[in-house]
């Protein structure tokens, strides 16, 4: 067989099949020509009709509920800074109940010290005494 042969099958069995797709093509358009492209456009225009109903119900949502949430967020803000300067204000009032509970402690111990040494040295003057 040659290429020239080969070629010429080649181009043969490529236009049958563009032939098949014409018929095919053409029963479609024979469809679309009969009654369905207007069914087809009468669909659309629901479809546009719908698309833009749902637009403007959108477009109206998001004009109240986003002013309503940013309402909703700068109270909030306003909440966390609040909160935030309640904390600051505890956290200070924790750290002096912890240091006047220290300083407490520690002159509680010193109190401590102090009377046991007084007990020594009350309970060394005996000894002197009787010597």
């Amino acid at each position: 067989m040659s290429i020239a042969l080969l070629a010429n099958v080649l181009t043969i069995i490529l236009c049958m099949a563009v032939l098949v797709q014409s018929v095919r093509m053409m029963k479609s358009l024979r469809t679309v020509k009969d009654g369905a492209l207007t069914q087809v456009v009468e669909a659309l225009q629901i479809a546009t009709v719908q698309a833009r109903a749902v637009l403007s119900d959108m477009k109206h949502t998001l004009g109240t509920d986003c002013a309503r949430h940013a309402q909703l967020v700068e109270r909030a803000r306003e909440l966390r800074d609040e909160l935030s300067l309640m904390t600051g204000i505890a956290d200070a009032a924790a750290e002096r109940i912890v240091s006047a509970v220290g300083m407490a402690n520690a002159q509680r111990d010193d109190d401590g010290e102090i009377e046991a040494e007084q007990a020594e040295v009350e309970s060394d003057a005996p000894m002197a005494a009787a010597a």
